[in-house]
This record gives C-alpha cells, sequence and structure tokens, in this order.
C-alpha cells in the first residue's frame, strides 16, 4: 500500500515516524499497532478506514521505522506522548484505535486527556492480568499463531525483526506491568471493545470485563479469527469499527 505521506514527530527526545492516508472529509482514525508490529501490518485496515476519512497509522519509538529510544516508556506516558502527537497535528476528536499492546496505549490517552477524543476501539486489549507474565504471554501467542494465514507470519517476523529481542523485551516489561483494568473506569469517551473469536491471547472473560469496567462501551467479536484478526484481513473487523464511529459521530 502507498501512503499518502510519510514523516515523523519527534518530541521528549523519541521520534515516531506516522503515515497518512487521505479519505473524504469527516472522520478521522488513528491506529496504534501491538507490540514488536509497526504501522505497515494495518495497510489493509487503514485502506478500508480511509473510505471514510482521515487515516493516521504510527510506528511507536522503537518499532517499524522509528529508532529506539534510549529508555522505553511506561504506558501512562506513552499514552501522554501520542496525545502530543494529536495535538501537535491539531487533528480534532480521532477515533482512537489501539491492537493490543496499542490498546493500553489508547486506553491511557482518553483517560488521561479526555479533551482530545470521545471514541475508541480496543482490539484484543492487552494484558489478561490472569497471565500476566512473559512465558504465559509466549505461550498463548504460539497457540494463536498456530495454522495462522502465511501473510500474519511473514509480516509479523519482519516487524519483529526491525524491533530487535532487546527492545521488544524492554517495552514488554512496560506492558506487563499496566493494568488496564485499573484504567478503563477513567475513560469517559465511547468504546468498541473487540476481540476475534478464537483469541487465546484475550479470551473472552477479560474481554467481557474490560467493556463492563468502560462506563461507556459495547463488544464484538470477529467470527472465526484470532489475536491478529485485523492483520489477517481488514474484514469484518472495519465495517465494526466504521459502524460504532459513525455511530457515535
Amino acid at each position: 500500500m502507498a501512503w499518502e505521506r510519510t514523516e515523523s514527530f519527534t518530541h521528549g527526545g523519541r521520534q515516531m515516524v506516522y503515515s497518512r492516508l487521505d479519505g473524504p472529509d469527516g472522520l478521522t482514525f488513528v491506529v496504534i499497532h501491538g507490540i514488536g508490529m509497526g504501522r505497515q501490518v494495518y495497510a489493509d485496515l487503514c485502506r478500508e478506514l480511509a473510505r471514510s476519512g482521515t487515516v493516521y497509522a504510527v510506528d511507536l519509538p522503537g518499532f517499524g521505522d522509528s529508532p529506539e529510544p534510549s529508555e522505553p516508556l511506561t504506558m501512562p506516558a506513552t499514552g501522554d506522548f501520542l496525545a502530543d502527537f494529536i495535538r501537535s497535528l491539531n487533528i480534532e476528536n480521532p477515533v482512537l484505535i489501539g491492537h493490543s499492546m496499542g490498546g493500553q496505549v489508547v486506553a491511557e490517552t482518553l483517560a488521561r486527556h479526555p479533551e482530545l477524543s470521545d471514541r475508541g476501539v480496543l482490539i484484543a486489549p492487552a494484558v489478561n492480568y490472569a497471565e500476566r507474565t512473559a512465558p504465559r504471554q509466549a505461550l498463548r501467542m504460539v497457540q494463536d499463531l498456530a495454522g495462522e494465514n502465511p501473510k500474519v507470519m511473514v509480516l509479523g517476523t519482519v516487524q519483529y525483526l526491525k524491533a530487535g529481542p532487546r527492545w521488544f523485551l524492554r517495552k514488554m516489561r512496560q506492558m506487563l506491568e499496566h493494568e488496564l483494568e485499573e484504567t478503563c473506569p477513567e475513560i469517559r469517551a465511547d468504546v468498541l471493545v473487540m476481540r476475534g473469536e478464537k483469541d487465546r491471547v484475550c479470551p473472552r472473560p477479560w474481554i467481557q470485563e474490560i467493556a463492563e469496567l468502560l462506563p461507556s462501551s459495547q463488544m464484538e467479536e470477529i467470527p472465526g479469527r484470532g489475536h491478529e484478526a485485523v492483520i489477517r484481513t481488514p474484514q469484518p473487523a472495519a465495517d465494526m469499527i466504521l459502524a460504532h464511529a459513525e455511530a457515535t459521530r
């Protein structure tokens, strides 16, 4: 996919590469990737969303094409970093979309900066507190990826190699320490919580609890998909996201 424009945002000594895909006037989306990933793996999803508005997709510092900073940010601080990015571009009321670790970032942004957005989407948000250890998360990811589409495997491998094991492990520590269940009650935005029906990383009880903790939410399951549901194909997740965005517009 050819992005309309790729630039970088620098703040506090950290650089974040981002791309923009222009669509019709109206909605604006900001897409945040999961751990070890980058904006490129969500290109198909971004293309679908661009049918209804402008899309910004980012590589968080240390992932994708963004250089590795000296120290990883906590999840709350990463939420602040994303908020600074949104303000720098004067993006008005975007739909914030986060997958896996990106869901933690989006949740923190919505909770700590409620004036920036009143709509969010958490796709398979990390981390299920019943399995909040690196070995358990690794096991669930391997189980989830077993038999996965080759496209997911290739895209994921490229992005993981870009991040490198050292940075991946440093950021994973921040991910595992974050307690999403403590952040959700502070969010006032209308949030769509999604999971793949076969997701071993984010089981249904965990997602149901997150949806219940949010003051304003709805929950959807993507039939027949696992944790990487929005990477394998953009549909039907894109339609669910667009329906939510239009309903809360």
